[in-house]
């Protein structure tokens, strides 16, 4: 990791991304606990997690709008607009406040996946592709460790101070967030509004054609085209393809233990229920864990094996989780914490080296969604399922589940080998006109010794 933050430009990003996560992990869980202070109910309180999740469902046209636009004021100008989309909260008073909560989470959903999408195309442009895994670990790395404390502070800072200063003190953290990446300078390089790599499927063909102003159909066509270029492009990259059909499958039962860890500690471990704070500090140590390792794991098994290695492990701490025991519950969170930043370096990382840049917006806010959205649905699921299943079983299906979408993973790992700095995909030099070509012909006729 010394080798990317030796980098002034990554560093300064870096800087950037520390204060806007930090506004993050304080925000999540504390307005979710805002509202169940407000009403007193618990499936209000959790519908905020919903609700802050549900813009994925947007990937598509969001990537398109960062796929348009230069990163860095991009990056700039989503975190300023976060930090005032924030300023609702301050007219929150009672229950029937509540809706302002609710609009502030869905439009802090959608900020965040944009920011998202803009960051692996700014990760791209300014680190090697040799150094992508570990400026992808050296990020991992900390957004575990702030969730270690960013819930608890959140908590706090709500319990002590109120929701105005919690959303005042998240409003801080994104304007730091802009201030600092704003002073990037040279993070651009001159934007392609169609692909021209060479290796991308024909299904981004659509972008390579000229534009004709032949009718609006024609042009509702091609923007739709644009559109779903990102999922087009998954869908045609063996490589990703693989991942995100594996990954996703893990996602539809990971989900699941949202609701299942509630019953664990109070069925198997006969413990009050905020003993599920412990665990999810016990699973954030192993995060931090999984992050540093991540880079070293990369370089061994590659971007796919990675993933596979990250999906996998899930499968014994969920099965160890069916048996309640008090240390091996430890030790089961501690590997799940694993799991997470392993998983993730891996798939961004096979993103950022398969994607041509002109593309990465809308292929980072796909994969989000076709990974996020399975995981929002086994949320819902699973809460269903705790209460009629034994929640032993369920854990023990899930276990077996996640490490077949981890073998189904690394029996393809071999489409990512471990790779060196010259993986990003190359954008030729345009063609010339056939009427440049006919000078060209006619200038080597006349000079044959040339």
């Amino acid at each position: 990791m010394r080798t990317v933050l030796s980098r002034p430009d990554f560093r300064l990003l870096f800087g950037g991304l520390l204060a806007s996560m930090t506004a993050e992990s304080i925000l999540l869980l504390a307005l979710a606990i805002w509202v169940k202070d407000l009403t007193g109910s618990d499936g209000l309180a959790g519908a905020t997690i919903f609700v802050i999740i549900a813009p994925r469902t947007l990937a598509p046209l969001v990537g398109w709008f960062v796929d348009r636009y230069p990163r860095r004021p991009f990056f700039v100008a989503t975190n300023l607009a976060t930090a005032l989309l924030l300023t609702p909260l301050f007219a929150v008073r009672d229950a029937g406040d509540t809706w302002i909560i609710y609009g502030v989470a869905a439009l802090y959903g959608l900020s965040n996946l944009t920011v998202g999408a803009v960051l692996s195309r700014l990760i791209q442009e300014l680190v090697p592709s040799d150094l992508l895994g570990e400026a992808n670990g050296v990020l991992q790395t900390v957004r575990q460790g702030l969730r270690l404390i960013g819930p608890l502070a959140g908590a706090g800072l709500y319990a002590v101070l109120g929701g105005w200063v919690l959303a005042a003190v998240g409003m801080a953290g994104f304007v730091v967030a802009a201030a600092v990446v704003g002073t990037l300078r040279g993070a651009e390089s001159p934007a392609r509004r169609h692909s021209q790599v060479v290796g991308t499927s024909a299904a981004t063909a659509a972008d390579r054609l000229p534009v004709r102003p032949v009718g609006g159909v024609t042009r509702v066509r091609r923007w739709s085209s644009e559109l779903v270029a990102g999922l087009r492009h998954l869908a045609s990259e063996r490589a990703l393809r693989r991942a995100l059909v594996g990954y996703g499958l893990g996602s539809l039962v990971m989900g699941f233990t949202e609701s299942l860890i509630f019953a664990y500690v109070d069925r198997g471990l006969g413990r009050d229920v905020a003993f599920v704070g412990v665990l999810v500090t016990v699973q954030g140590i192993g995060g931090l864990v999984g992050g540093l390792c991540s880079a070293a794991v990369l370089r061994r098994v590659g971007e796919l094996g990675t993933l596979a290695v990250g999906v996998a492990f899930f499968g014994p701490a969920a099965l160890a989780l069916a048996y309640p025991n008090l240390w091996l519950g430890f030790a089961a969170v501690l590997m799940a914490g694993l799991s997470l930043p392993l998983t993730l370096v891996g798939l961004h990382t096979l993103i950022q080296r398969r994607t041509p840049p002109e593309l990465l917006g809308r292929v980072a806010a796909a994969s989000e969604a076709v990974v996020r959205c399975p995981q929002a649905l086994s949320i819902g699921v699973g809460a269903l399922v705790v209460g009629v299943l034994d929640y032993r079983l369920v854990f023990a299906l899930v276990g077996l589940a996640t490490l077949l979408a981890g073998g189904y993973l690394w029996r393809g790992r071999q489409l990512s080998p471990p790779a060196g700095p010259s993986t990003r995909p190359r954008v030729p030099a345009p063609r010339p006109a056939p009427e440049d070509r006919n000078v060209e012909v006619d200038t080597l006729a006349r000079n044959p010794g040339r």
